[in-house]
């Protein structure tokens, strides 16, 4: 199955160098793996090599993962490359999405094996997309892409929740991020977290996630209430009130322990309590 699209750049888009450098970079990868294993050559030279760049890469990539009988690889493909197209900023935020998987994440040695397998960087990306429909009026098909991600990725993000760059969904199994949630740069996020509402409220309902913050995996953060940044919360908290910046909460409810953080956790990705209250 072949899903061929051409991603066209503005002109004078201020990022294409840092993504020429990025691309150069996934394609040494691509060809250590190979070199490594001669059974990967077919895959990766379908799946990254015969692509022209790193977004016409990912635009298939996410098409050939998002396709099923009501929308096609090769019509999601040119869709993706439109949207690309469109809104050049998505792609940029995909390579500062991808970089920061492998800053953060101890199984990742390069650019490559995210780009072709987290799940996690793939429903980010897909809901991206959707973001970017949703914004222009199109909420079905936006829906229709999230309820894809849903099903092939384990991973539910509104199309209208509003998302920044640099974030790192590990594993990605069980998140659940609400409509009017937001999620700053450089957040660090890893399985079964939820962004929640807590009944059946309307309007702004949803958590505001600061720069920096670690959410630990099973964490649930509901109401419309703000995790300052550089706070941390951890392994299956449930956040009911707001969290000052560089604050560790903990527990059910979550509730304040230890010193103030002194980096942001999402960097750093230390999931352990402050020292003085580890027994």
């Amino acid at each position: 199955m072949t899903c061929a699209v051409r991603v066209a750049f503005r002109p004078g888009y201020a990022e294409l160098p840092g993504l020429l450098d990025l691309w150069a970079t996934i394609c040494r990868d691509a060809a250590a793996a190979v070199a490594q294993d001669r059974l990967m050559s077919r895959p990766v030279n379908d799946m990254l090599l015969r692509h022209d760049g790193f977004a016409e890469a990912l635009a298939c990539r996410l098409a050939r993962k998002l396709a099923d009988d009501e929308l096609d690889a090769a019509t999601l493909a040119a869709l993706i490359g439109e949207t690309y197209e469109d809104e050049p900023a998505i792609v940029a935020a995909a390579a500062v999405d991808l970089r920061a998987i492998r800053d953060r994440d101890p199984a990742c040695a390069d650019l490559l094996t995210p780009f072709l397998y987290f799940k996690g960087f793939h429903a980010l990306q897909a809901y991206r997309i959707s973001h970017h429909l949703w914004q222009r009026g199109r909420q079905h098909l936006a829906r229709h892409m999230q309820s894809r991600c849903s099903e092939v990725f384990g991973a539910d993000i509104h199309p209208a929740a509003r998302l920044g760059r640099g974030i790192l969904v590990d594993h990605g199994t069980g998140l659940v991020i609400g409509e009017t949630a937001v999620v700053d740069d450089d957040v660090s996020m890893l399985q079964e977290v939820t962004l929640g509402g807590t009944g059946k409220e309307h309007g702004d309902r949803h958590p505001k996630i600061r720069r920096g913050v670690l959410l630990g995996a099973g964490a649930k953060v509901l109401g419309n209430i703000e995790v300052g940044e550089g706070a941390k919360v951890g392994a299956g908290s449930v956040v009911l009130a707001s969290v000052p910046p560089y604050t560790t909460v903990v527990g059910v409810p979550a509730h304040a322990v230890g010193p103030r953080n002194a980096a942001l956790p999402a960097l750093t990705m230390d999931q352990m309590m402050p020292a003085d209250r580890q027994g």
